[in-house]
């Protein structure tokens, strides 16, 4: 018995895995459209998932950097100084920096005693070594709060200070007497 169109005389179409048949609106390019979507979802799952963990290392990465180190080399367990363009000098905590302000807090300065005597007698006895104390801010007449935002155009430089340091011994001993 011979079948036509089998190509060769003998043979059954019946060792062909048949195919199932998709209408020729439900294809492209010859694959099914279904299954075109159930790759293209996976490689959008896939997208998406390297694309979270990439998000979650940087803020992980980001936060752990901010913890120790800040961009702008502000310890921040330690007390800094800043010099400002008028001569002043502020001890705190820088909190924030930025292209605008800076923000100081815990904040201490250098108050200078003058002597008691409104006109010294003659020229020589003036106080050569005036009396130099640390003041705490927010015990002035005006009642500031315990803060600072200086205009960052004011600021000269700031310097991380050492515990071991006059200024931050003064400040610590401070905070004890409080």
């Amino acid at each position: 018995m011979e079948f036509k169109g089998s190509g060769q005389s003998g043979q059954s179409n019946n060792n062909r895995v048949s195919q199932p048949r998709v209408p020729a609106s439900a294809t492209e390019g010859g694959k099914p459209i279904n299954m075109m979507r159930e790759s293209s979802n996976k490689k959008w799952m896939i997208i998406a998932g390297v694309i979270v963990a990439a998000l979650l290392v940087m803020c992980l990465g980001w936060m752990g950097w901010n913890r120790f180190v800040n961009a702008d080399g502000v310890k921040k367990a330690q007390y800094q100084a800043i010099f400002l363009t008028n001569g002043q000098v502020y001890f705190g905590k820088l909190t924030n920096v930025n292209d605008k302000y800076v923000s100081l807090t815990d904040v201490y300065y250098l108050q200078v005693q003058q002597s008691s005597t409104v006109q010294p007698a003659d020229n020589k006895t003036t106080d050569q070594n005036p009396q130099v104390s640390l003041a705490k801010l927010g015990n002035e007449l005006h009642g500031p709060d315990d803060q600072m935002a200086i205009n960052r155009d004011q600021v000269l430089f700031w310097e991380n200070l050492k515990d071991s340091g006059k200024v931050v011994d003064a400040i610590k001993k401070n905070q004890q007497q409080k």
